[in-house]
């Protein structure tokens, strides 16, 4: 059993800023070692499932958390964080541009999720510990990531019947699976991020996928962070425990 090493003692929010990429790099080289790949939460113990992604007006970020049920999938809260974003993209350090709003809403909210999606991958990243790594190690908090198109690697096409799946490969090396979530649709690359293992992070994508080719609180937080960006209202979600 991989055993949990002790991070540094920094604050999340020191942790996912840089002023430039050579000391992103140096911390995402500090922390990727910490990072759990394996079975920490059985499927019984998950009450809440929780989605996190980003809408963008030039470097502005808006950061949205959507929070339901499970299995159910009702909605039980929505959050939004606006941050000035400082860090340029750059494909694989996605975290230190996108990381601190989603900490942000994260600290908003007022029901922790058992588990989170994020719009991105996980171990399917250069350094194996892209966003989904580094947001789920960081709030330690069982973490999946679901991203519509592959950073490196390859994979086949899965056949075109729901749940099919095929491996995605890195020199030889399994780092996510190609789902088909939808009957037909185009697949999206699921890889484990913290506190899951790869087959638990395609079965719950799976369990959290309805009509839409991701997961149901990623496309909520989807929908929540464009309308904070567009200044749409966001409904006010009632919180129902139990």
């Amino acid at each position: 059993m991989q055993t949990e090493k002790k991070k540094p003692k920094r604050s999340p929010f020191e942790l996912v800023t840089a002023p430039d990429p050579s000391e992103a790099l140096r911390i995402q080289e500090m922390l990727r070692h910490h990072c759990i790949i394996e079975r920490t939460i059985d499927i019984c113990e998950i009450r809440y499932v929780a989605g996190a992604d980003a809408a963008y007006d030039q470097d502005t970020a808006y950061a949205a958390i959507v929070v339901m049920k499970f299995p159910g999938l009702e909605v039980v809260e929505k959050t939004c964080s606006v941050q000035e974003v400082s860090f340029p993209y750059i494909p694989g350090l996605l975290s230190f541009r996108e990381g601190p709003a989603i900490l942000d809403a994260f600290s908003n909210l007022t029901t922790v999720p058992d588990l989170i999606f994020m719009n991105g991958h996980g171990y399917a990243h250069p350094k194996r510990f892209g966003l989904a790594c580094h947001v789920g190690l960081l709030l330690d908090i069982p973490s999946i990531g679901v991203a519509k198109r592959l950073l490196i690697g390859e994979a086949g096409q899965p056949d075109a019947a729901r749940g099919s799946t095929e491996p995605v490969l890195d020199n030889g090396e399994i780092i996510g699976r190609a789902v088909r979530t939808v009957q037909d649709a185009r697949p999206v690359f699921v890889s484990v991020g913290h506190k899951v293992d790869l087959a638990q992070a395609v079965d719950m994508a799976l369990k959290t996928t309805t009509i839409h080719r991701i997961t149901e609180p990623l496309w909520h937080a989807d929908l929540v962070s464009r309308q904070c960006r567009d200044k749409q209202p966001v409904p006010v979600t009632p919180y129902f425990p139990g």
